[in-house]
């Protein structure tokens, strides 16, 4: 636990204080700020693993801050804490992606829970972040779609018109699944299949299609592919797939609901 840094922003002196103290003592490295302002000009941004923000503060407040660190692309799980429970900031904070809003006084044992849902959160976002999914589909409309899709699951996603140009994109070392369709011009999908097992590329493969067809379908599951997924599919069959292929089986779809605290 060493290795995760917790940042506290809190304008309250003895708050700062103590939440860094018992933060220590549950074995995190913890640092404070006066302010969000602070923080930012710190240079402990992309050290931080999980923020805890007073809700209120002079200057940027707690709100501000979370809505400027997701417009510059920054993932850090929040949690808020606050002696006013503001139902509006409250439901604002968490429609957001806060982690937990905690009302002061908390306990040791939910600020605890909060920061190890916190740091839960941002490894999985972590570990989605490092899977490409390469989609191969030449109906531009399909790889657009398919692409946002998968982005808006929290992985990273490229797309290629053809095979031969995934071939020569230099994207198959980086590749951790692959969306192929099965009929395209040129190299089809299950030549692609083929060619990979001969070189001995072990790249999980889900096949769409715009056609059933019984016998692709049985070649292509025979030669291993993890799914054959008929067009339309819908975003749960893509995501449940998508898990499959990179083995994490059901419990990789789990999500952290929020904590909230009363106070």
């Amino acid at each position: 636990m060493e290795k995760n840094l917790i940042s506290i922003l809190d304008d309250d002196e003895s708050v700062r204080r103590t939440t860094a103290l018992l933060i220590r003592s549950f074995g995190f490295r913890a640092e404070a700020f006066e302010s969000a302002e602070n923080f930012l000009n710190s240079g402990y941004l992309n050290d931080t693993s999980c923020l805890i923000v007073d809700v209120r503060m002079a200057g940027m407040d707690g709100l501000r801050l979370q809505s400027q660190l997701a417009a510059e692309g920054s993932n850090i799980p929040i949690v808020f804490i606050t002696a006013s429970d503001d139902k509006e900031a409250r439901q604002r904070a968490i429609q957001a992606g806060a982690v937990a809003f905690l009302g002061k006084p908390f306990s040791d044992q939910l600020l605890l829970q909060a920061i190890r849902s916190a740091l839960h959160a941002s490894n999985r976002k972590l570990a989605a972040a490092k899977n490409l999914i390469s989609v191969i589909d030449d109906d531009e409309s399909v790889r657009r779609s398919t692409r946002l899709l998968i982005e808006s699951f929290g992985f990273q996603s490229t797309t290629c018109e053809s095979a031969e140009s995934f071939f020569n994109s230099g994207r198959l070392e980086d590749t951790s699944c692959l969306i192929v369709d099965v009929q395209m011009p040129g190299m089809n999908g299950l030549e692609l299949q083929s060619e990979l097992a001969a070189a001995g590329r072990c790249v999980p493969i889900i096949f769409i299609t715009g056609y059933d067809d019984k016998e692709s379908r049985r070649r292509a599951m025979q030669a291993g592919a993890v799914s054959f997924l008929t067009k339309p599919f819908t975003d749960e069959q893509l995501l449940q797939t998508i898990h499959s292929a990179l083995g994490r089986g059901a419990d990789a779809a789990d999500t952290v609901p929020p904590i909230s605290s009363g106070g």
